[in-house]
């Protein structure tokens, strides 16, 4: 068919290799700029973002950078490029609904040429005539990798304890990794570099606080935290947290009961919901609890001026006023679409495909 094409149409044979070399060239930048930060991660589950080295989370960034420029079609097609993921496979286990993290995997594991197994809990024996253990051992000899967003921390570290594949925590109670990979990459896109700037968190002091901890002081920001009394992040996280401020020489942790004090000064301003799944009857009681802790304008006003706010979604308008979400200052949705190309960048990784 080539040879059809050189013989009738001089032009069209040039623009089919431009198109190669222009393809050849986006896949030479990809390898050239992340592969040597990346290449530890080969083979390595992927649980929490303290388990990164900073090079590696810096250089997970980079590649999601890189492949929302190369798929998402500037000088080459997402349809024409590079698919190293060809032959692979992604066992996705799902304990809870989601709409970010199945569509975002499902999708990213496509574009790089892979594909994905959505297995909810009445598709699979999970959990009613199969242990985790031999999930983990069935499944590893089918696919490339195992995704897992669960309820219970302990059965994703199960999983990846048994697995002989590279394993994903695609949320869990105690972590959220693949959402702090795209809070920050939003942030960069926005800032540039990060590094001096102010993050408060204002709410419940969750899986999603814990990496985004880990992960914002990594790369440099400071941390102001707002959370009820009897709402504070985990002990250990904070403990942990507290090394990599030390490490990385950021400000010390503002940690606070007052939303207003903890946005003072602030570049960024996060929340998250309320209540999480599996918390449904204690929808009451957080909500008297957790009043006063609403993002809104009058609280976006006492951060510093061209703050951002993020929201890792879904929201309730308790969370977080209309007039914030949808103002110029969110940056929810980009936050939203990293989520794609975040996990895309953890699998190559993983398999070494880069």
């Amino acid at each position: 068919m080539f040879s059809c094409l050189n013989k009738a149409s001089p032009v069209v044979s040039r623009a089919f290799r431009n198109q190669v070399a222009a393809h050849q060239f986006a896949m030479q930048r990809l390898q050239s700029s992340a592969a040597g930060a990346l290449a530890s991660m080969k083979g390595r589950h992927f649980l929490s973002i303290d388990e990164l080295s900073n090079d590696e989370l810096t250089g997970l960034l980079k590649l999601s950078h890189e492949y929302k420029e190369t798929y998402s079609g500037s000088s080459v097609k997402g349809t024409d490029a590079a698919k190293p993921l060809t032959g692979d496979s992604l066992a996705m286990i799902f304990q809870k609904r989601s709409t970010r993290t199945r569509v975002s995997s499902e999708t990213g594991a496509y574009l790089l040429g892979g594909h994905a197994l959505f297995l909810g809990p009445s598709d699979i024996q999970l959990g009613v005539n199969e242990t985790m253990k031999d999930t983990a051992l069935v499944l590893s000899r089918f696919n490339s990798i195992i995704l897992a967003r669960v309820f219970a921390h302990s059965d994703v570290t199960e999983l990846a304890e048994h697995a002989t594949v590279p394993v994903i925590n695609a949320l869990s109670d105690r972590h959220h990794p693949l959402q702090t990979l795209a809070d920050l990459m939003a942030l960069q896109q926005h800032f540039g570099d990060v590094k001096g700037k102010t993050l408060a968190w204002v709410g419940d002091g969750n899986n999603v606080l814990h990496d985004l901890m880990y992960g914002a002081t990594k790369l440099g920001m400071n941390l102001r935290i707002a959370t009820p009394t009897g709402y504070e992040p985990d002990s250990e996280v904070m403990k942990i947290t507290e090394g990599l401020v030390k490490e990385n020489g950021t400000a010390a942790i503002v940690s606070t009961t007052d939303a207003s004090e903890a946005v003072a000064g602030a570049d960024v301003v996060v929340t998250d919901t309320w209540v999480s799944m599996g918390q449904e009857d204690e929808y009451a009681k957080r909500i008297a609890e957790f009043d006063g802790y609403q993002v809104n304008s009058k609280l976006m006003s006492q951060a510093n001026p061209g703050a951002v706010f993020l929201h890792c979604l879904p929201r309730h308008q308790e969370e977080v006023a209309d007039e914030v979400f949808y103002s110029d200052a969110s940056l929810v949705f980009p936050e939203a679409e990293n989520r794609m190309w975040t996990v895309m960048a953890v699998m190559a990784a993983q398999l070494g495909k880069l």
